[in-house]
């Protein structure tokens, strides 16, 4: 009876093994292709029939004998040395569950795959808000803006932190994800999804400075209006003066 019972644990496990894992999330650029491999080893029995299937109900290709069903004629090619499927050009209408399904005697699954197809993501734009010196730490503002959705962050030579707008997505998200940190001197502004991302920049030093020569003209300026006027018309002569060689 033991033996029967480790015979059987076997069986199951081997059965288990042989299974493919659950769905495999592929995500593919808008126009391009994939290619989708089967998960287990296949041998085709003389009463079995190999079939790909879009969201369990449409058929895509079949074998034997091999043959594409018309929706997706031109769209689809199938290996007859592994089974795999090449699907092209792939649109929005694309996305969904893919299988690889051995009809015979029992059907079995040989291969999961969930598509999602994404467009490439627009370009972003960051523009500076306010930006400040204070103990030598220069503080900048900055928004980065991709449509309506925007994040307002502040940042230093270091780091950067949100203070408001809306953080879009995430990172195992089909939504695109927009962020704003501090890399190699710069502040970057990043959109991105699974297959594609587009940026903005503004160098920090080159921010800082700007702010400091336009402080140190408006101290100028705010000098040169405070003076007397006697003082004003001497330095006048003085330069006219000069001009003519007195």
């Amino acid at each position: 009876m033991a033996t029967v019972r480790f015979t059987l644990a076997i069986l199951l496990t081997l059965l288990h093994q042989a299974e493919p894992s659950a769905e495999t999330s592929v995500f593919v650029l808008k126009g391009q292709d994939v290619h989708l491999n089967v998960q287990t080893n296949v041998t085709l029995q003389d009463v079995d029939v190999l079939f790909w299937k879009f969201n369990s109900a449409v058929n895509v290709v079949k074998y034997p004998p091999k043959a594409t069903f018309e929706r997706y004629k031109g769209k689809a090619e199938f290996s007859e040395g592994d089974f795999s499927l090449l699907l092209k050009n792939l649109q929005e209408g694309d996305s969904g569950l893919y299988d690889a399904v051995v009809s015979g005697d029992n059907d079995r699954n040989v291969a999961t795959y969930l598509i999602q197809v994404q467009e490439r993501v627009e370009p972003p734009v960051l523009t500076v808000e306010s930006n400040s010196n204070i103990n030598a730490i220069c503080n900048v503002t900055v928004k980065c803006r991709v449509q309506n959705t925007f994040l307002t962050s502040s940042c230093n030579s270091s780091t950067c932190s949100q203070v408001g707008g809306e953080s879009r997505g995430a990172e195992t998200s089909t939504v695109p994800l927009l962020s704003v940190y501090v890399a190699g001197g710069s502040i970057i502004c990043n959109h991105s999804n699974q297959v594609s991302w587009a940026n903005d920049t503004k160098e920090i030093k080159t921010i800082c400075l700007l702010k400091l020569e336009r402080e140190r003209e408006d101290r100028n300026y705010a000098v040169t209006v405070g003076m007397p006027g006697p003082v004003i018309h001497v330095i006048i002569i003085f330069v006219g003066c000069a001009l003519i060689g007195w």
